[in-house]
């Protein structure tokens, strides 16, 4: 997978990410932080937000998943030979 490509899966990801977000109001990494500690297992009775939260923790953990491998790709590299970008001359 070319560095571009990649990005264009995280964006993806953060859109499908944005509507858990706007549905319960805290940001996905809020979420995660609590879902991992056992804050939210009050939740666990009502089949809706156990599903909502199942898949919100999944699409949170590809979303680290790839911006980890996006990190690991991009380290040596300068920026701008990142970028699909052709020099002007």
């Amino acid at each position: 997978m070319e560095l571009h490509e990649l990005v264009f899966e995280i964006k993806q990801i953060e859109r499908r990410l944005t509507l858990y977000e706007e549905k319960y109001g805290v940001l996905s990494e809020d979420f995660y932080a609590a879902l991992m500690s056992g804050k939210l297992s009050a939740f666990d009775e009502y089949d809706e937000t156990r599903a909502d939260f199942s898949r919100w923790k999944g699409i949170y953990e590809t979303w680290q998943r790839r911006r980890t491998k996006y990190s690991e790709m991009l380290k040596g590299q300068e920026i701008a030979q990142a970028m699909r970008l052709q020099p002007a001359y």
